[in-house]
């Protein structure tokens, strides 16, 4: 995320706040930030606690070393055991259930000992194309680059010495809950970014694992592929408890008790539904961080296979189509950064967040078109837009109207362009949508994101009060799932138990900046060419 979204609970909560089985505490591994949610009986918040780490590029692949999952996990855990020493007077010791969510995909191979083979392989790494374009044909079904099949089918693919000795592949999620548990299990819509799951069954896809063990025992691969991914569970069933060991990975004071239920691990996508209360069909959401992505839940199959569009589950596992971009909100937080310290070099201090209110308040007044100025945000590969690699960059003609406003407009579009490339080919598919809501901490800021999204996707964007915890929240919503019994379906437990009453806001299309917005994404596809080039040129 571009900054701090960390957002204040409810105030006014009891000294004491109420009775630890009441409670639900979720974790979720974002991209940069590491954070953990608090929540009571009625699904408000009672504390939060973040920290924050950053990917590496090491050895041409994105990874995060595992010591610091475990360090920001407990720095974001102590942070929240301060705020809720503050706001209702006690620090936890007990929690009624609990649940971990993280970024979806790569790559984490241990062996028979349990041991970490390779470093860990994100969902960022591009290096799998050769593999998920196989797999893709051999399945019938798009193979993002980003699956971890792909990743582990790339690497027996490479010959690569360590994949004979494979005997567990798993999420980030996955680990973490496997640590706290000691069970190597996965919520359904996490396990369908590892592996394309059966409609019918929940499960990952019989024929296409015996088309895979068909296609990876050509190239020496001698375990069945079933044996090495986790048992998927779908939202509701009890996956574990919190062992003494798994204690005190989240607080190595001792003062957590262990005990407490776990829900099934889920990836952020599939919190970022619950979070959003968007698991029905003709519900839709959009997530923007370090990444942007669309998760459309579907009334039926697609009809075609298309490299955009990938096919996940919802937590209960229903199907959706999703659109994922490698490339989100960072570029904006560098160019966040860069005015900042032009502030700074006239004298001036300014918070984050009041840069971001400059930033976008001042892209609600940019003209409709950008004002002719072109913004690609890819740091890292595209595959939507078939780029190996990203040179982010900002492009005019020389009768470009050049000043802040549509700066920051094309800039937010920039965020939006790719994505909405994936949605148009959703929409000749016949999928419609009739609403979107959106979270992240892009929409922390009111106004102009939430407003250009909806010009960008042409449906009405809502954005909750849980906007800015997102998918700690979402988790620590399916722990409370879990908690109370899931003796109704997900989506009526949404409805009825977490989302009735809440305050929605809601920024209808804008006419002119849905024109404005189409014309500027006719020249954003023109110049993708650029982007190519400067791969060529720009090492």
């Amino acid at each position: 995320m571009p900054y701090s979204n960390d957002a204040a609970g409810p105030q006014g909560t009891d000294p004491g706040g109420p009775p630890p089985e009441e409670t639900a505490l979720g974790i979720e591994l974002g991209s940069t930030r590491i954070k953990a949610c608090l929540t009571g009986p009625d699904h408000q918040v009672l504390a939060t606690g973040s920290s924050s780490w950053e990917n590496q590029f090491i050895d041409r692949l994105w990874t995060y070393p595992l010591d610091q999952v475990w360090s920001g996990i407990q720095e974001a855990v102590t942070a929240l055991f301060d705020d809720a020493e503050q706001r209702i007077g006690t620090r936890p010791t007990r929690f009624g259930a609990l649940g971990i969510s993280a970024m979806m995909h790569g790559h984490l191979a241990f062996d028979a000992e349990d041991q970490l083979l390779t470093p860990f392989r994100t969902w960022r790494n591009t290096n799998t194309a050769a593999a998920a374009t196989e797999l893709t044909e051999i399945f019938g079904q798009n193979v993002p680059l980003r699956w971890s099949v792909a990743h582990y089918a790339q690497a027996v693919r490479d010959g690569e010495e360590h994949t004979s000795d494979i005997r567990f592949l798993t999420t980030l999620a996955g680990y973490v809950h496997w640590k706290l548990t000691g069970r190597k299990v996965l919520g359904v819509g996490d396990a369908s970014g590892m592996f394309p799951i059966d409609d019918q069954t929940r499960d990952y896809d019989k024929t296409m694992l015996t088309a895979c063990d068909e296609h990876l025992g050509d190239r020496g691969a001698s375990i069945p592929t079933a044996e090495l991914l986790p048992e998927v569970l779908s939202a509701g069933q009890p996956a574990g408890e919190l062992t003494a060991e798994g204690a005190a990975l989240l607080d190595p004071t001792g003062s957590l008790q262990p005990g407490a239920p776990l829900c099934p691990p889920e990836g952020d996508a599939g919190t970022g539904m619950v979070a959003t209360n968007s698991v029905a069909p003709r519900t839709g959401n959009v997530s923007a961080g370090t990444s942007i992505f669309a998760m459309v839940v579907l009334e039926e199959q697609l009809c075609e296979v298309h490299h955009e569009i990938d096919l996940v589950t919802t937590p209960a596992g229903d199907p959706v189509a999703m659109v994922h971009c490698n490339n989100g909100a960072s570029e904006l937080g560098a160019w966040a950064g860069i005015f900042g310290e032009f502030a700074r070099a006239l004298g001036h201090s300014a918070e984050p967040a009041e840069i971001y209110q400059a930033l976008l308040g001042g892209a609600a007044q940019g003209d409709p078109d950008g004002g002719g100025l072109l913004a690609y945000n890819y740091l890292a590969g595209e595959p939507i837009t078939d780029l190996p690699e990203g040179r982010p960059m900002v492009v005019r003609g020389p009768e470009s109207t050049l000043n802040l406003a549509n700066f920051a407009r094309t800039q937010l579009y920039g965020v939006f362009g790719t994505l909405s490339l994936g949605m148009k080919v959703l929409a000749e598919e016949g999928v419609r949508l009739e609403k979107v809501f959106a979270h992240g901490g892009l929409f922390t800021t009111p106004g102009a994101a939430q407003q250009l999204l909806a010009a960008a996707m042409g449906v009405p964007v809502s954005v909750g009060e849980t906007a800015a915890e997102g998918g700690s929240w979402g988790i620590a919503v399916l722990a409370g799932y879990l908690r109370d019994g899931a003796e109704q379906p997900l989506t009526d437990y949404l409805d009825q138990r977490v989302f009735a009453g809440t305050e929605q806001h809601v920024a209808d299309p804008d006419p002119a900046d849905v024109a404005g917005y189409e014309k500027w994404l006719e020249g954003y596809t023109s110049g993708l060419d650029i982007q190519r080039t400067a791969i060529e040129a720009i090492r």
